[in-house]
């Protein structure tokens, strides 16, 4: 078992990150951190040392990249991804292992995940992980599957290209779309990842993810042509969750800047929503009110 750790700071958190591996009760693994960049190399070496981690260097490339050089350098079977500000459960590795063990023609485990806050306190328990994993079931996102949250066979990996460097944002959905045409994906539900919310991370980059896994969704939906009823739909569903997710998050920027004192900025969120996904305030309200939550 591998673990790969892409980071381009020597991040606050990257320390209690670690640790969460060094704790695991699943000991047979070793963990890459990748040095993307970081201005001060020196401090991320000195974290991941104590940690009994490798570390590579190399000039800033993405985290999808980064990711790619971990996986090149490890030697293990399995591959994990832990991002510099998250944590694991000491289970996370063993229950993934084990769902392995379970259904050997499996070429990827998914956990469960919860969001903490910067203190690490938990803000939104475990999450909407199922075992809803049929392919149309992926492609729909009716289950959270994320880089963060999957071990995968690193032949799988491998024969699917890793992750594409070109992507900035939503790299992880295009990695787990292909996989997904591959082999069959499996639920681990004794394992949970906690994913750490706070000012620094990339989430709140709204726009660009919104606009990234669209490109993302219409480019798989095309490669997969001809689709049948249920992929069709599958993606259309996906596309229309998007949308819901672009108002979700442009009106929670909105309500921000109302805060601030900043009616120009909450102004560009809604004009910027109204263009880039013009249906799905409505169909968000309209599955509200039928009770149905994303």
């Amino acid at each position: 078992m591998s673990v790969v750790v892409a980071t381009n700071r020597a991040s606050v958190f990257i320390d209690e990150a670690l640790a969460s591996v060094a704790a695991q009760t699943y000991s047979r693994h070793e963990v890459v951190v990748v040095d993307d960049g970081a201005p001060d190399p020196d401090a991320v070496a000195a974290v991941a040392e104590r940690h009994g981690a490798r570390v590579i260097h190399r000039p800033a490339g993405g985290v999808a990249a980064a990711r790619d050089a971990g996986v090149a350098e490890a030697t293990g079977t399995l591959v994990a991804f832990l991002d510099d500000d998250d944590r694991w459960h000491r289970d996370r590795l063993a229950a993934g292992v084990a769902a392995f063990i379970e259904a050997p023609d499996a070429i990827v485990s998914y956990c469960r995940i919860q969001t903490v806050d910067e203190a690490g306190e938990s803000v939104l328990a475990a999450g909407d992980q199922d075992d809803r994993c049929s392919r149309a079931d992926i492609v729909a996102r009716r289950t959270g599957i994320f880089a963060g949250n999957i071990i995968v066979r690193r032949d799988a990996f491998e024969a699917v290209g890793g992750f594409d460097a070109s992507l900035r944002q939503a790299e992880d959905l295009d990695l787990i779309l292909r996989l997904s045409a591959q082999g069959r994906f499996v639920f681990a539900p004794d394992g949970l990842v906690d994913y750490r919310s706070h000012g620094s991370n990339t989430t709140g980059r709204h726009r660009e993810l919104a606009a990234s896994i669209d490109r993302i969704l219409r480019r798989h939906r095309e490669q997969s042509a001809p689709l049948g009823a249920e992929l069709e739909q599958a993606f259309r569903e996906s596309l229309r969750r998007n949308d819901r997710f672009a108002w979700w998050s442009a009106l929670r920027a909105a309500k921000t800047a109302v805060r601030e004192r900043a009616p120009a900025v909450a102004a560009s969120e809604i004009w910027w929503a109204l263009r880039f996904a013009p249906a799905g305030l409505f169909d968000g309200l309209a599955r509200r009110a039928r009770g149905i939550r994303d």
